[in-house]
This record gives C-alpha cells, structure tokens and sequence, in this order.
C-alpha cells in the first residue's frame, strides 16, 4: 500500500503554501504524522493549512500544551506536538483517542514519541533538510491517504 509522492519546498512560505493545499485536499478528519528534526517547518506547515482555513492569530505551536484544538467549518483540526511527551501513556490523559474521528483533522508532530498508541495514520510526512530548502515525502498509510496524494498532484 505504501505510495509516496517527493517535493522540494524552498523556504517559509512554500511550507505554509503546502500546508495550505493539503488541508483544502482534506474532505473528513485524518490523522497525518509530521516527522522532522527540530525547526524543519512541521508546525510551519500546520499554520499554512490554519491560515487557509481563517485562523490566523493565535496559531501556536504546541510544544507545552501538548494539543491545540480548532473548531472550523469543514472539520476540526487538533494539532499535536508530542516531543515533551515523558511517556507515550499521557496519550490516555490527553484524551487522544477522542480526537481520532472522522469530524477532526489530526496533525501530529513527533509521532514516534506516541508508540504503540498511535495505529491508524492515513498520512505521514517527512520532512529532511535539503540544501535548497526542505525536501517532503508524503507516504499513504490508507486508501484515504492515497486520495489525498492524488488530490494534491
């Protein structure tokens, strides 16, 4: 199942620009997984797609709260940055498993740090340093995550 699509992105806004496209190709709540070292543009891209759907203040990263929640009009979003996560259990306090339906859009940086909690992701981003920018790979996880790749090319 695994299908992957490659891009080069060269700088703040073609991150912001993608994240943008990519929730505009979302049609119902997902989860997408961001992976990166740190400050490779994961939250960047997240406040590109916010920005495309009206939200453009308050459009934090998560670092300390862990999940930010925003209601809008298509679906919700629930931004998720686990690298302060002590023990992937916290997931169960967080209340996580809530947000994983069809009405809620899931971004979640740091997935890795979530363990056998996190099981059913429709797409996974990569995003690796590249001397021109960012190089992104998205991988399909699902039929859904597919979609999304076709939509977006």
């Amino acid at each position: 199942m695994p299908v992957s699509s490659t891009l080069l992105v060269r700088g703040e806004s073609e991150m912001r620009a993608l994240g943008a496209r990519l929730i505009v190709a979302c049609d119902r709540g997902a989860v997408i997984t961001l992976q990166g070292e740190l400050g490779s543009g994961k939250t960047i891209l997240v406040r590109g797609a916010l920005e495309a759907e009206g939200i453009s203040n308050g459009v934090r990263s998560p670092t300390y709260t862990l999940v930010e929640y925003y209601p809008l009009q298509r679906f919700a979003v629930a931004h998720f940055d686990l690298y302060r996560l002590s023990d992937a259990e916290e997931l169960e306090y967080l209340g996580y498993r809530d947000y994983l339906n069809a009405t809620t859009l899931c971004f979640i940086e740091w997935p890795q740090r979530a363990g056998d909690y996190l099981q059913a992701v429709d797409l996974q981003v990569e995003i690796e340093y590249d001397p021109a920018g960012r190089r992104i790979r998205l991988i399909a996880k699902s039929e859904w995550g597919l979609g999304l790749i076709s939509r977006l090319n």
